[in-house]
């Protein structure tokens, strides 16, 4: 539940970005008085979008934890502990480099404005980011499906491997 809700945040940030980029072709230079709210509108689609990649690896960080322990207190096979470093191993770097090039759009966007950076970079940074986070949004979904799968395969084998407790006497009694 809480990965869904962190892919739509992530959503949302690639449509920001893609908000801020109409907004910034639709400039007429960088004294153009809709600056601003270019600015804003990608500064809140990057703060959004690096939320989102956080928290879904801090997420996924988590729930490696909690399997890893259940793995090692109730003695299930080690693949689900191997199973969540490869969720990590093929999201992770997508997901640094979609938040690398989203910060480094917002940061040299500055430069571009101030005429210190040519405006090709800034640009070319821009569908490097819209690629790169597609390319995480679609990682993410699966490896989120792939954890909540695993984590339900778990849940099952240990909910038949503890029986259920017994009924006490006190139970008998206390119903009577």
């Amino acid at each position: 539940m809480m990965g869904r809700a962190l892919l739509i945040i992530g959503f949302m940030a690639t449509l920001g970005l893609i908000a801020a980029a109409v907004l910034g072709y639709a400039l007429h230079g960088p004294t153009s008085p809709d600056m601003p709210r270019h600015v804003l509108v990608a500064l809140a689609s990057c703060l959004l979008l690096l939320f989102s990649h956080c928290w879904i690896m801090f997420y996924l960080i988590g729930t490696g934890k909690a399997i890893k322990e259940a793995v090692k207190e109730h003695g299930l096979e080690p693949r689900f502990v191997a199973e969540t470093k490869r969720f990590k191993n093929v999201s992770y770097p997508w997901l640094m480099l979609a938040m690398a090039t989203a910060m480094a759009t917002f940061i040299l966007g500055g430069g571009a404005a101030t005429g210190a950076l040519p405006a090709w970079v800034h640009h070319a940074l821009f569908y490097a980011t819209v690629l790169s986070q597609g390319r995480a949004l679609l990682l993410e979904k699966r490896v989120l499906v792939d954890n909540e799968s695993l984590m339900a395969e778990i849940d099952r084998r240990l909910a038949v491997a503890t029986p259920a407790p017994a009924p006490s006497a006190a139970d008998g009694a206390a119903r009577a």
